[in-house]
């Protein structure tokens, strides 16, 4: 096979959650475009995820849209029966939507503590659980997690949404190394500061010794084609060889 083969995704479902904007619909994209037919999960706003969709659809792709917010009790167990109800059987599956909910450590409630704990890490497992299945069952698949630079470099304002991206990277490596001989590979992308809509967060300012570890040694912002482009490789056949993996795009923060 060549190279340039390896990467085509023709015949291969792709369930990509949180994809209506920014890291997702990057990652949706370019699936996408390498073949890939595309289930398009979004939280709340059906236009934004229509749009996506219609991006697909223009591109000769095909694309459904499933929804649920995956804070709520239910919510996976929701996108699993829509899924199911449209007669698909994801080969790859891309964990992205996350909640993120920045304020100082000690006016963190516990609303806050729990619809990030279940957007970023119950519904991981839960959404793994639904559909790594029939992938072992199919003897192929690609499972993807989002991550993020703040596993290693955690942010002041981000305390819970930062542990949840390392509890969600342990995760990836205990599950990959149980679905290594079933041709399931598992793994997580962790991007960090990303030109997407969630940059217009407000966000508390923190100390400048701590501020001037948290840039790129070039000064420069990721854009979500970055992510897209480690994404294409990990779900298709060139990536076979690669699971258990912490793949950071970011470029160079977590140096």
């Amino acid at each position: 096979m060549k190279l340039s083969d390896q990467f085509k995704l023709n015949g291969k479902t792709a369930l990509v959650t949180g994809a209506s904007q920014g890291i997702g619909k990057g990652i949706a994209l370019a699936l996408a475009e390498y073949g890939a037919d595309i289930i398009l999960h979004y939280r709340s706003d059906r236009a934004e995820a229509e749009s996506v969709a219609d991006e697909i659809k223009q591109k000769g792709g095909k694309v459904m849209l499933v929804n649920a917010d995956l804070s709520e009790q239910g919510s996976v167990a929701s996108v699993a029966e829509q899924v199911k109800n449209a007669g698909k059987a994801p080969d790859v599956l891309i964990i992205n939507a996350s909640a993120q909910i920045p304020c100082e450590w000690e006016q963190v409630t516990e609303e806050d503590f729990d619809t990030q704990i279940n957007t970023n890490f119950k519904s991981t497992l839960l959404l793994m659980q639904a559909f790594a299945p029939a992938m072992v069952a199919n003897g192929w698949g690609r499972i993807v997690t989002i991550g993020s630079v703040q596993q290693v470099k955690p942010h002041p304002a981000m305390i819970v949404y930062a542990a949840t991206k390392s509890a969600v990277l342990n995760m990836v490596q205990n599950l990959a190394m149980q679905l290594a001989d079933k041709n399931v590979t598992v793994n997580n992308l962790a991007p960090g500061v990303i030109g997407t809509p969630r940059l217009d967060q407000d966000v508390p300012q923190v100390p400048e010794r701590i501020d001037q570890r948290m840039g790129t040694p070039s000064g420069d912002l990721g854009d979500p084609q970055d992510c897209a482009a480690m994404a294409v490789l990990l779900c298709s056949e060139a990536g076979r060889f690669i699971t258990g993996q912490n793949i950071f795009v970011d470029g160079g923060m977590s140096l």
